[in-house]
């Protein structure tokens, strides 16, 4: 793979600057679980945009004589120094793709629409709206960048500080692998999925219910090293690929009794990688299931077209067309909120992207 083309100069002059941008989290309807080094995807997978799960990044970059990169990071307001050691891989990483970078000391401010461990990928909105934040930069010292190669950019840059992350800088849904149904498609960063998606997927709903708030058992960057020796992983990523294929077509035709099967197969089938990984741990609580049995009754029951889905926690993701709103909105207010830790959910549905503030 080229990964020299998204090396830029070091050689224009360093200008004080500040910038703003808030990039949404996603949900993966194929899930990515497995990676090489450096973040590449054992799989293709496919995700949903958020709209209002969004973290909201400024930078201040301020032209220095040292020639090395400085940085502080505040969250919610506060200097945040245990962030230190993520963001310090992360800029290592990136170096040599931004070199004009180590002409400059940052002032990262962030902060979150949405509560810590709430089954929300933070680390995907994060470096996604950091990464803009950097690109902005870059346009700004070499303006003659495309809007295209801006954002391909800002994807491969979030990629190497959260792989997922390379699927929020676009939107309303994005893949995430080279895939030869995807013209341009790449392991290197994430694509937009297209024109052709049916116009039902456009602002389809997602409302996240919170299970459990406490910190997982096990990370998801640990969970993807057990894929490399795991016993199944062969068979997980043909499975993973096929799932692909079919859900490409099926976003584009609308189906949704196969777009349930799909997705819900998916997230099932990530959580029995957890489970017969080694070692092995499920993240799944008691009353992820109950939730789980509660929405396959009531979508027999009703014929109402609401499914989940799930990300390496507790928490679910239940997904449904907006003209079915009030309905699943109802079911989930008297009988799905009292399985929920403090009887929250967040409402959140399809979106287009990252955006400058």
């Amino acid at each position: 793979m080229d990964n020299t083309r998204y090396i830029s100069s070091s050689t224009n002059s360093p200008e004080p600057f500040t910038t703003k941008w808030k990039a949404p989290s996603n949900i993966a309807l194929v899930k990515y679980w497995g990676k090489i080094n450096p973040q590449l995807p054992k799989n293709t997978s496919l995700s949903f945009t958020l709209s209002s799960s969004i973290t909201t990044t400024e930078v201040v970059f301020m032209p220095n004589n040292k020639k090395t990169l400085e940085f502080k990071f505040y969250f919610e307001g506060v200097l945040k120094l245990d962030f230190y050691p993520k963001l310090k891989s992360f800029f290592n990483q990136i170096n040599k793709y931004i070199p004009w970078i180590d002409s400059y000391s940052l002032k990262i401010s962030s902060h979150n629409s949405f509560p810590h461990s709430s089954g929300i990928a933070s680390s995907a909105s994060s470096m996604a709206a950091l990464s803009m934040c950097i690109m902005d930069m870059e346009r700004m010292l070499f303006p003659q960048i495309t809007i295209a190669e801006f954002n391909q950019k800002a994807s491969f840059l979030a990629r190497l500080g959260s792989g997922s992350a390379a699927r929020s800088i676009e939107g309303p849904v994005t893949l995430w692998g080279e895939n030869p149904l995807q013209p341009g498609s790449s392991d290197l960063y994430a694509t937009p999925f297209g024109n052709n998606l049916h116009p039902i997927f456009v602002d389809y709903q997602d409302t996240i219910v919170l299970v459990d708030k406490g910190s997982k058992t096990i990370s998801s960057s640990k969970g993807h090293q057990l894929m490399t020796n795991h016993p199944f992983a062969d068979q997980r990523f043909v499975q993973a690929e096929n799932n692909l294929v079919n859900l490409v077509q099926i976003m584009q035709t609308g189906n949704l009794d196969a777009f349930i099967k799909i997705v819900e197969t998916e997230a099932l089938s990530l959580h029995a990688m957890m489970m017969t990984s080694n070692p092995y741990f499920i993240l799944m609580k008691p009353n992820t299931l109950e939730i789980i049995h509660l929405v396959w009754k009531f979508r027999k029951e009703t014929q109402t077209p609401l499914c989940f889905t799930l990300d390496a926690g507790a928490n679910l993701h239940l997904l449904y067309p907006k003209s079915n709103k009030q309905e699943v909105c109802a079911f989930i207010s008297e009988s799905i909120a009292t399985y929920c830790q403090d009887g929250q959910y967040i409402f959140d549905e399809v979106g287009s992207g990252a955006k400058k503030v």
